[in-house]
């Protein structure tokens, strides 16, 4: 066992299509171990410009490998008792002579066979195969070519240095060939550094302000937010997101403190917040006014005087605020025009946006109906303005501050405060958050159903992984808006309703597609949700209700028990729904069933009705083990089976429990 050292030096790798690739590079370089028995735990580290595998125990040589030969069933590879054709040709592939031949059955078949061992090989001699193979199964989206090559990759690889123990590993990959040598922070030198092992490579790197370890320049990098928010007494927005961007983006990385002209806080603080975060990568910061005219940026340079690079990033957010100064003003003094929205094109068969806003509309008269809301006037105002944003300036520029925009443009223009925080949470949820009322609720509700109804009825329906039009989103903050207001509401009925302006299609399809992604909501066994689903009940209220219902009783001890009686009652029944006649009963057993059943269906309240179901559990069971049911008694027979099916029928109104397993 030795040391192993592998480092990819790079070009420095755009940061986005990077991190989307990051969680799967780990297990690329596993799977290949793997192929080639070499399996052994690593490191992985990353910067801008390299990728790093360091392996504290490497095998100097692949593990031998069983081989089997399988060849023609033996009637084929002997003829007259001497070798056909087929069987001298096994041979001469395995490498063996007659004498070795073995037989093995296989499907009924006897065949020639043979096992041989393969010597491993050399690691020194198949690392620059992997290595190869490893960097041509990376998906980056884009690639490159670059000088002369024919190969790509997302950037130009410059050096690939390969130490085994203090073994130079030789191949030549990429146009470039291995070697013991580096390069550390380009602004400490662009020169080459060469090392005799992985030690001496770690501690060249860290001399040299290259911190090769994402999670220590992460810390550097919050410690250093933790000082300036202590010494300045402000407080730097939370961004995960962002801050993994800048980690990738930096070998040394430092928090600068940098500021801006306080006028600029007259635009809204979202589009600085945007502006600073898409443009630039800067870290807002508040203080206790809201936010401040101060920013954070992460600089890779190291340097002695960091006062240019901050007068440098304030030149340029100068530059970009004063951009987003115009567009705001000028937005302003025209205010929201949704006429503009008629030559927006939406989709090619489906209109335009104002065509979109239309049909948005008359849905939100029908969410209205069905949610009882009386206030349509003022939900119709609201859509009617809530895509003229998509005319600015501003969203122009920055496509994901529509709705936030028009909000601030319907206030500015007198629209009142419910009409101009509905245009503001149409797009949510989004991650946790939901609207905040019922008014937003059905602007935002209007805004998807249709997004649903038009996309499936001309055909653009997701299938696998792909959804362009981001309909999975769409459906999955429809259930979430409908749970959440906690109405009554007849996803079924509705979507009938709804479907009558649009272009025909099967409108089983989007109850379907809507309902599947109900099933993350609940930590629970899937098939409680399937076994209410069935029942064909479309409320959603209902559902959720039935569902939670399930759930809490399921934890019960004698859950599995009452669970065992009522599905032997599920599978034995077949429909009927005759009237139970008392007078045919011919025992206690019966009657004392049905007098228990009676008293179940006085209960309304879901759990507590699948409470009085299960409680008939031990009526149940002696009606099994005590009565006949398929008397030859052609009355009796029948009685019987109607009051089984009168309880499974009474199951049913909440799940059908045949599609309940445990």
């Amino acid at each position: 066992m030795k040391e192993l050292l592998i480092e990819i030096l790079t070009e420095e790798l755009p940061a986005i299509p990077f991190l989307k690739e990051l969680p799967n590079i780990k297990g690329k370089w596993e799977k290949l171990l793997k192929e080639y028995r070499l399996e052994a735990e690593f490191d992985f580290y990353y910067t801008p410009r390299r990728l790093v595998f360091f392996h504290p125990h490497f095998k100097t040589k692949q593990e031998n490998s069983l081989v089997e030969f399988i060849g023609a069933p033996k009637n084929v590879a002997y003829k007259d008792g001497k070798l056909s054709q087929a069987g001298l040709s096994f041979i001469q592939k395995v490498g063996i002579d007659e004498t070795q031949i073995c037989f093995r059955e296989i499907k009924g078949k006897e065949v020639l066979y043979y096992q041989k061992e393969l010597e491993g090989k050399e690691s020194s001699e198949i690392l620059g195969e992997m290595i190869e193979n490893f960097l041509k199964s990376l998906h980056f989206g884009k690639s490159m070519r670059w000088g002369a090559y024919q190969f790509e990759f997302i950037r130009a690889i410059r050096n690939i240095a390969c130490v085994l123990g203090e073994d130079l590993v030789k191949f030549q990959s990429y146009g470039v060939q291995s070697s013991k040598q580096t390069f550390v922070h380009r602004s400490v030198s662009y020169e080459a550094f060469a090392f005799k092992n992985a030690k001496e490579y770690f501690e060249l790197l860290e001399e040299n302000f290259v911190i090769l370890d994402p999670e220590k320049r992460k810390e550097k990098i919050i410690e250093s937010f933790k000082l300036i928010e202590t010494k300045e007494n402000l407080n730097i927005a939370q961004d995960d997101e962002l801050l993994e961007e800048v980690i990738a983006i930096t070998e040394y990385p430092n928090a600068l403190l940098g500021s801006f002209e306080s006028e600029f806080l007259e635009i809204p603080s979202e589009v600085i917040i945007t502006s600073m975060r898409e443009n630039q990568r800067y870290f807002a910061i508040f203080d206790e006014k809201g936010l401040s005219n101060h920013f954070i940026v992460v600089s890779n340079a190291v340097c002695k005087d960091y006062s240019k690079i901050i007068h440098g990033n304030e030149r340029v957010l100068r530059a970009r605020l004063s951009d987003a100064m115009f567009f705001y003003k000028n937005d302003l003094q025209k205010g929201l025009e949704p006429e503009k929205l008629s030559k927006m094109l939406y989709l090619d068969s489906l209109g335009t946006v104002m065509d979109k806003v239309e049909r948005e509309k008359a849905l939100a008269l029908l969410l209205c109906k069905f949610l009882d809301n009386d206030k349509q006037e003022a939900i119709l105002q609201a859509v009617h303005f809530s895509k003229a944003d998509l005319a600015t300036q501003m969203v122009y520029e920055f496509p994901n501050l529509q709705g936030i925009m028009g909000s601030y443009y319907a206030e500015k223009m007198g629209l009142s405060y419910e009409i101009s925080l509905a245009i503001k949470e149409q797009y949510l949820p989004n991650q946790s958050a939901l609207p905040s009322s019922e008014f937003s609720s059905i602007v935002a509700l209007a805004y998807k159903f249709d997004t649903l109804l038009s996309l499936f009825s001309i055909g653009k329906i997701p299938s696998g992984t792909k959804d362009p039009y981001a309909l999975r989103r769409a459906a999955n903050g429809i259930l979430k808006i409908l749970l959440h207001l906690g109405k009554k509401f007849d996803l079924n009925a509705f979507l009938k309703e709804a479907s009558k302006t649009y272009k025909s299609f099967d409108l089983n399809l989007l109850y379907d597609f809507i309902l599947e992604r109900i099933y993350p909501f609940y930590e629970a066994n899937p098939s409680f949700i399937k076994a209410v689903l069935s029942t064909k009940n479309s409320d959603l209220i209902h559902i959720d209700a039935a569902v939670k219902a399930l759930i809490e009783l399921s934890k019960k001890t004698n859950f599995n028990e009452n669970f065992s009686t009522f599905k032997r009652l599920a599978n034995i029944t077949t429909k009927n729904e005759n009237l139970i006649d008392e007078s045919l009963f011919e025992n206690g057993t019966e009657k004392k069933l049905y007098l228990a059943f009676k008293e179940s269906l006085k209960v309304q309240n879901l759990k507590q009705k699948l409470e009085s179901l299960f409680a008939l559990k031990p009526f149940i069971d002696e009606f099994f083990e005590n009565v006949m049911i398929n008397s030859e008694n052609e009355k009796l027979k029948n009685n019987r089976q109607a009051l089984i099916f009168a309880i499974y029928n009474e199951f049913l109104k909440i799940a059908d429990i045949k599609e309940l397993s445990l």
